[in-house]
Order: C-alpha cells, then structure tokens, then sequence
C-alpha cells in the first residue's frame, strides 16, 4: 500500500505543484522514489537520490528534514510494548549520514542509549539517540545502518526545509472554507466542488426557521461542517498571533482566490473568519453562537437547512477578541488598508460594540447541544471571565482606554492557574497584557513571573536536561487532540522568546519548540507525519474522519479511493482513552449496527501505550474514530503558529 501511494503521489505531482508546493524540489523527490522507496526534499538540479537500502521502521527522523544549524538527532527504536512489541531491532555500534546523491559518507556517530536503556512507558519502546548537529551543508541526506543494511528515510538540510510544509498546512483553512465553490485552480481537480452550503444565504433560528438571514462564509469547525462562533474566533486570534509574531513567511502565493492582491495570504484568509464573524454580528453588537448544517459530501450536495444559534455572552466576547485584535493588525499592514478600505476601523467599531452588549448581558448562555450543531460551544462562568478579560486585553491595546485596563487588573489572576499548554488562550491572553503599552507595571511582573516559573520547571524546559521521552515531545498526559497539545506545548516554549521572559532561556526555548515540530513530522514511535497526504514525506496520514473525505467516499483513503483528502490537514493524534462506543458490540439498535463494533475495539489505537494509541482509519459511529483522527480548525492553528517561527 505504501508502494502504491507513492505512485498515486507521482500522479498528482501536478496537481500538488498548482497548490503552492515547491515543485523544483518535488519533482526530483518523486524521481527518486522510484530508486529510492520514498519521496524526499531535494536540492534543486543536485541529481538522482541514490538510496538502495530498504526503510527501517526503527531509524526514525523528521522526514522532511532540520534547518542547517538546529539541532538533529534521529531516534532507534525497539518496541517492548504495544501493538509492534513482536518485531525487535539492537542497535549496530556505529551509523553513518549518508549524501543521498553522492552517497559519500559524511559522518560516523555511535548511539547513546536513552534513560540507561530503560523502557518508556509513554511510547513501550526502548530508544537511543544519534545526534548528527554537526552536518550543516545544504542537501538531501539518510542514517545508514550497515550492519542490517537499512536506512531511515530521506531527508533534507536547508533552512527553506519547512516551507512547503506551512504552505499546505495553512491551506487547510481553504478547503474548510463554507459559502464558496472550491475551483480546479485553486483546490486541484481533485479536491474541485461547488459551492458549499448556498442555502446558508437563507439562515433561520434553529427552533422555528424565523429570522432569516445571511450567514455565508466562515470555515467548517473540524470533520462537521458547522460553524462555531466561540471557536472561529479563537482560531482567527491564534493566526493573527501566528503574524503579528512572524509575519516574514506569509507571502501572498500559496495559490488561494485572494493570491497577489498585495495583501499576505494568511491575513486574506483570516479575513474570511472575520467577515462571516461579521455577518453574525447583530446590530446592538450581541454575536449568534453557532451556525450549522447536517453535513455531505461532498459538501455542496448538502440540502439541509440552515439553522443558527442565539447570541450569547461568551459568543460576543470571543468575536470582540477577534475583532480588537485584527483591528490593530490590519491597521498596522499598508497592503490591508489598499485592498480593503475601512476594514480596520470598522473591526475596532464592531469591537467595541460587542463589548458593550456584553457588559450590559454578562450572563447569556445557550447550550446548542441537540438543537444545532455536533460540539458544545458553550463554556462555564470561570471560562466566561476568561473571555472578558482576553476582549479587555485586546481592547485596551487598540484604545489605550483606561476602562479596559482596569477590567484586566481586576481580574487578571483568574488566568495565571492555566498557565500550560491545554490553556493556551488564557496563557498568551496574559502574556499580551505584558507588552501592552501603559500596562499596569505591578501586575506584568505578576504574569511574567508565573509564567517564567513555570515554563523553566521541570516538566516543561526541564525536560531539556532529564529528557523523559525518548521522541523529545513530552506531554504531561495524552487525551483527545494530543496534537494540538503539542503544537501549543511548543508555542509555550516560543512565548519565552516572543515575550522576552528570560534571554538566557531563549537558546534552549526554541530548540526544546522545534522539537515538537520534529515529533509531528514522523519522530514518533508510529514514524508517521501526522498531517495528511504530505508530498516529500515517506508516511504520511491516508485517511481522517471528516465529514467530505469520508469512509467509503471517492476521498476516502490515499491511494486506495479515486482521489484521497486533500494535503496538510493535522489530525487528533494519539488517545488512549479512544474506545468504540458504549453501544457496541451488541446494542447499536439493529444487526447491521452491531455489526459494524466487530467484536473488539481496534486496537491500535485502544489498548496501546500512549503514543502508539492512534490507527489510520476514519470508521463513523459506532467505531467513533473521530476521537483519534478527526482534524480540526483549533488543532491546525495552533500547528501553523508553531511552524511558522521556523520558517524566514
């Protein structure tokens, strides 16, 4: 089946080459997989990839490769526990970096046992290391095992390594867009639709249809595609945050239908966000909570009504966030004020108006769950005053208005308990207070203090010295959406740069960050890119549970369906509270349910160490594999943030 993906990537090299990807490079990798197994980043014009050797499963690296002067260790592998724990690799006593066009050998390097040779319990693998830093020249290189006689996969050296990667990971939010035809042009052929959801220019109140109105646009939230105005906005202020940190690899080409207005694409698509955020808006400035639909594929076939949600409080202060912010940034972009007149100002309007209305209704709520929509949108008073103080935060730095300031003061210590990587949005609400001019000097030494304590304990930077996984990406714990965990986790390590916490700290952050993109591009003991259909990766995701690319669809599976999902969609990742449903094996409600359970969860991914607790697969209910592989808005927000700070 791998062999067989590899040739259907050959096929769609073309169509991979009109979405943005670098195709000088790529060309030359699908060439050498035909010689080589697998499909790498190359130089441009450096000749065929020379690579004999079979893949080993147990050398493992970032298989799209390591900017020259960062850190690089591969990782050797022996499974004691999980799924694979019948198949068994020692290392030899030394390993070579092979030149994959030259073939010369460029470095010898012993392993170190990991932990003394223990077992990881996270993983159930026994690791070593093989720390090759010191090869910097730019090329296409493998670890060479010449005692077995295998190899990892190919990878490359350069600091342009990860620049297709942001490229198809931001356009994941393009094929999630609603209220628009997906075009050949842009989508590919193979991924082209019409337009998503025209109904949506004729939206009702979810309890009788009344109170028509417009509310086209915004993107698909995850595998549904419904619209949640808590979370779009979120997302909207996490890639502005994304921007505003490095904006130097947002071009305006990664072929979108906003591509060469001037304007830096990811500002183009935020905008998208904003501007249904704005259809959602009511005119005394409350914000609708949710908009939905029951979903198709593909998505334009889809004719079931439009239902939305009422405004609530929670729902208005995330847009007010989302609003303040992108008021300030837009403003600050010369391209932004050409191509779109007004725009900023009219954000920090509506901004301010959102405010008001919330102020004056603190404590409106509305529970969509069996009315409208999949996700609770809805939070709980503690996440409320979290909110109000997030729309503060960014208020007070587009007006410098002491009413806002005075709001975060009050309040800013209900934000220093979630001062980890599953509260990202409370932590960077927090750490934006610091470096707003006129900030309360008081209270951004309070923030900055917490946050320095905690981040250079020992279960986050510290790990640097302990090392307590063997794949270099700890978690405290794994839960649904591990990704996104890891993808904040080192986001985390970034704000002690972006923030300027600790200087001396600033060396050791960034290389404990890039890590966590290392872990995501196949470092893992599943030696998987955990985005999907990834060109210049070996193994990359094939399938995921989405409601467009589903099981049985002409977008089911890489290489297997006609088509398969489209590039760079991050999935859940690993979870080891993944089980079937509770109806399963034999009260689904009929035979052909029943049916469906089989007589045991699969396993992978339940029943498996924590990082081996992930299958491939895309089974609806009752396998419910959206626990494990689902993607999502949030998920891929938080990844394009990370990313990007090791992009120029």
């Amino acid at each position: 089946m791998v062999l067989h993906s590899r040739l259907v990537a050959w096929a769609l090299l073309g169509a991979w080459c009109s979405l943005g990807w670098a195709c000088s490079r790529n060309k030359q990798s699908a060439a050498g997989s035909t010689a080589g197994g697998d499909s790498a980043s190359a130089s441009k014009d450096a000749g065929p990839l020379k690579a004999p050797q079979p893949i080993s499963p147990f050398i493992v690296v970032d298989q799209f490769g390591y900017r020259a002067g960062a850190e690089k260790i591969a990782v050797l592998r022996n499974p004691v526990t999980g799924f694979d724990k019948g198949k068994s690799y020692f290392p030899a006593a030394k390993y070579v970096i092979v030149d994959a066009r030259s073939r010369a050998r460029v470095l010898e390097v012993t392993p170190q046992a990991w932990n003394g040779g223990a077992t990881d319990g996270s993983s159930g693998d026994k690791a070593w290391w093989l720390d090759f830093s010191s090869v910097t020249a730019v090329g296409d290189y493998f670890v060479l095992d010449e005692t077995a006689w295998v190899r990892s996969a190919i990878f490359h050296i350069g600091d342009d390594v990860y620049d297709g990667v942001l490229t198809q990971s931001m356009r994941m939010f393009y094929y999630q867009r609603d209220g628009i035809a997906k075009d050949a042009k842009y989508a590919g052929a193979s991924w082209a639709d019409g337009v998503a959801h025209p109904q949506d220019a004729n939206c009702g109140l979810y309890s009788d249809g009344s109170g028509v109105r417009d509310l086209h646009g915004g993107w698909f939230d995850a595998g549904d595609q419904n619209r949640y105005t808590n979370w779009t906005a979120s997302d909207v202020v996490e890639l502005l945050r994304a921007y505003v940190e490095n904006p130097a690899p947002f071009g305006d080409a990664t072929n979108i239908p906003e591509s060469g207005n001037g304007v830096p694409d990811l500002l183009d698509e935020v905008k998208w966000g904003l501007d249904w955020l704005v259809r959602m808006q009511n005119a005394d400035g409350a914000v609708l909570s949710i908009a939905g639909h029951q979903g198709a594929s593909p998505p334009s076939t889809d004719a079931s009504p439009c239902k939305y949600g009422p405004a609530s409080t929670s729902a208005t202060l995330t847009t007010a966030s989302a609003f303040a912010f992108a008021s300030k940034v837009y403003g600050s972009v010369a391209s932004v004020g050409t191509a779109y007149p007004g725009l900023a100002a009219d954000l920090g309007t509506r901004a301010q108006k959102a405010w008001t209305w919330a102020m004056a209704h603190p404590s409106v709520t509305f529970s969509n769950a069996g009315k409208v929509g999949s996700g609770e949108q809805e939070v709980d008073d503690d996440a409320r005053l979290q909110k109000k103080v997030q729309a503060a935060t960014f208020l007070f730095e587009l007006t410098g208005d002491a009413t806002y300031q005075s709001v975060v003061d009050a309040n800013y210590a209900a934000l220093l308990p979630s001062f980890d990587p599953f509260h990202m949005e409370q932590l960077d609400t927090a750490l934006e207070y610091t470096k707003t001019k006129g900030a309360t000097a008081s209270v951004t030494s309070a923030i900055l203090a917490t946050f320095k304590s905690g981040v250079e304990g020992e279960g986050y930077l510290g790990t640097l010295k302990s090392n307590p996984d063997p794949y270099m990406a700890q978690l405290a714990t794994y839960t649904w959406g591990s990704n996104q965990v890891k993808a904040a986790q080192g986001s985390m390590f970034t704000d002690v740069v972006t923030f300027g916490v600790d200087a001396a700290a600033n060396a050791g952050a960034m290389r404990a960050a890039e890590r966590y993109v290392h872990n995501l591009h196949g470092v893992n003991p599943l030696q998987l890119v955990y985005l999907s259909n990834m060109p210049g990766a070996t193994k990359s995701v094939t399938r995921f549970f989405h409601s467009w690319f589903a099981e049985g669809s002409r977008w089911d599976v890489v290489g297997v369906s006609k088509y398969g999902p489209p590039p760079g969609f991050l999935v859940g990742g690993p979870n080891p509270a993944y089980n079937w449903n509770s109806c399963c094996p034999s009260r689904c409600g009929n035979l052909a349910s029943n049916a469906k359970c089989g007589h045991a969860a699969p396993s992978p991914p339940a029943g498996q160490p924590s990082q081996k607790s992930y299958l491939d697969f895309n089974s609806p209910w009752p396998i419910d594999s959206w626990e494990v592989t689902e993607p999502d808005d949030g998920y891929q927000a938080k990844w394009v943030r990370l990313l990007s700070k090791f992009v120029k």
